[in-house]
């Protein structure tokens, strides 16, 4: 016919991203039914979904709440960002009664996640806790040690040497692993975890 083969790709390529942010619109509206009813499963939810006017089928939603960690177990909208359940080292919990007075003595670092168009992404921060300022920080589609990683990479070069200095984060495979466990002793910082399902951070924000 003529047409150049990018032509096809090209409206591929748009279907492709239509289908994500329609992927991406249920799974936010399945989220919201089940904070509203806690005690719904994937096949009330279906129902619901069809009240309002959504063409879904059980298997569907039963995969997205299943991905989401959504199954009659919700009190807030939340995307799990710590998986606790790993064969690594849990450090103890060094920020019980330390009083911060300085910058570089408590690093604390946590992953938290950014709704976008077509899905989420996991942003990794590290944040000095005596002035509450964020000093590394990272985006990813993907939530792993790589994305923790570049976030503590970010903040060594902005702080340089800090030997001594807490790092204090939860208990995830990404901050306990070998590869993150290991930068953390070559820059010769302490290892702090909160307890499972606690990182509070109590201390009054100060200005440097």
């Amino acid at each position: 016919m003529g047409l150049a083969r990018s032509t096809y790709y090209y409206r591929s390529r748009q279907v492709s991203m239509e289908a994500k942010k329609e992927e991406a619109d249920l799974r936010d509206r399945i989220e919201q039914i089940v904070v509203e009813f806690a005690r719904y499963g994937y096949r009330r939810v279906t129902y619901q979904l069809r009240r309002e006017g959504w063409e879904v089928n059980p298997k569907r939603v039963a995969r997205i709440m299943r991905e989401q960690s959504l199954q009659c177990q919700i009190k807030r909208r939340w995307v799990k960002t710590t998986d606790s359940d790993h064969g690594y080292r849990i450090y103890p919990n060094l920020l019980k009664g330390l009083e911060v007075r300085q910058r570089n003595q408590v690093w604390v670092a946590d992953i938290t996640y950014i709704r976008i168009l077509t899905g989420f992404l996991y942003l990794a921060v590290v944040l000095d806790l005596f002035s509450r300022r964020v000093i590394g920080w990272a985006l990813s589609e993907q939530i792993d040690a790589e994305l923790t990683l570049a976030g503590l990479r970010m903040a060594l070069e902005e702080r340089g040497s800090v030997e001594g200095c807490i790092h204090h984060s939860d208990r995830g495979v990404q901050y306990a692993c070998h590869a993150y466990v290991e930068a953390l002793q070559a820059a010769g910082m302490r290892i702090s975890m909160a307890r499972k399902g606690n990182l509070m951070i109590t201390q009054p924000q100060r200005a440097l």
